[in-house]
């Protein structure tokens, strides 16, 4: 989509000339990022978990539930989109390839965008509210998180750290989303909800790194990003270490207090880690742009491996792996 704008002259298109109407629509169409609804997928293991241990039938209840969550996570996604497109125009023309983004070639008109913004909240927020009020929050708090990530002065995206961890809590909240599609009577637990917080964390923190390796120098990497003051390459995978040592273990505690045989399914979580951090190292690596991941055909192949294995071992039961993992020490009692 990208490529649909380097014709135009970024910088001269709303000041020297007149948008022409449809190039201006295809701008607003843009900044929706409606081709990041890909991230959707982390919706799904919500989904997952509470059918697994629930009876639920697959009415045409459930299945309005999934089209309208679905359809509400899009929606308040892209406002936060747009509202990110916006206040960070003027910084992605400092970008080697965001430059070429609409808002940042002034193709966008702002007051529009804010109008865009906040229609596509409302309309996320009334879909969200025929699945359950749990639901609604849960969008509500993701639409809140963009709001906080992106608007001064609190801009959390300028903060070393809590930039990766404001934006990566996203996932849990995308977890709730599709737990509260299922149901509205059970509690997600809080390791699991952890774990997918700081899996979250390890992603985003290498996207960070990413981006700061495709800087000539620290100066024009912090001119673009203010955290990116603060940072370095070294800092950076030594924050992705305890991201990834956190969420593992977060998820070992899951899998041990709610579904041992899950343990089975590590070396498949650890493969899809090793993979996606290998890939970090590249020029312009794709892992700048999480939408695009699935070009890379091994981290694709790895991932749904991985995502089989976990889908299956939710349902099958292997007393032998219980057997084998039964505590050998005495436990404490409880006071």
């Amino acid at each position: 989509m990208t490529n649909r704008f380097v014709e135009t002259q970024p910088l001269q298109a709303g000041k020297d000339s007149p948008v022409p109407l449809a190039v201006r629509l295809r701008a607003h169409l843009a900044i929706a990022r409606l081709d990041h609804s890909i991230k959707n997928v982390f919706v799904l293991p919500g989904i997952a978990v509470p059918l697994s241990v629930m009876p639920t039938p697959l009415d045409s209840h459930l299945l309005t539930h999934l089209i309208c969550g679905f359809l509400s996570v899009t929606l308040i996604a892209s406002s936060n989109y747009v509202l990110n497109e916006v206040l960070d125009a003027p910084f992605d023309r400092l970008h080697p390839t965001k430059r070429m983004r609409p808002a940042a070639m002034g193709l966008v008109f702002v007051p529009a965008a804010y109008a865009q913004w906040l229609i596509m909240m409302i309309a996320g927020l009334l879909l969200g509210s025929l699945v359950s009020w749990q639901f609604t929050v849960s969008v509500a708090a993701l639409w809140t998180m963009g709001c906080l990530y992106n608007i001064p002065p609190i801009r959390t995206k300028d903060l070393p750290y809590i930039d990766v961890l404001s934006e990566s809590i996203n996932n849990p909240l995308r977890m709730l989303q599709g737990w509260y599609m299922v149901t509205a009577t059970l509690v997600p637990p809080i390791s699991l909800l952890v774990a997918y917080w700081m899996l979250g964390a390890y992603f985003m923190a290498l996207k960070r790194f990413s981006e700061y390796r495709q800087f000539d120098n620290p100066a024009r990497a912090g001119a673009y990003r203010k955290s990116f003051k603060y940072y370095t390459e070294r800092s950076l995978l030594v924050s992705v270490v305890f991201y990834v040592a956190a969420s593992m273990l977060f998820l070992g505690a899951f899998i041990m207090r709610y579904r041992v045989e899950l343990i089975l399914s590590f070396p498949f979580v650890a493969l899809v880690l090793s993979i996606y951090f290998y890939l970090a190292f590249d020029q312009d690596s794709a892992v700048q742009n999480p939408e695009k991941l699935y070009r890379e055909p091994g981290l694709l192949c790895a991932v749904i491996v991985c995502a089989a294995v976990m889908l299956a071992l939710l349902w099958i039961d292997m007393p032998v792996v219980s057997h084998l993992f039964t505590p050998t020490l005495p436990v404490r009692d409880n006071f």
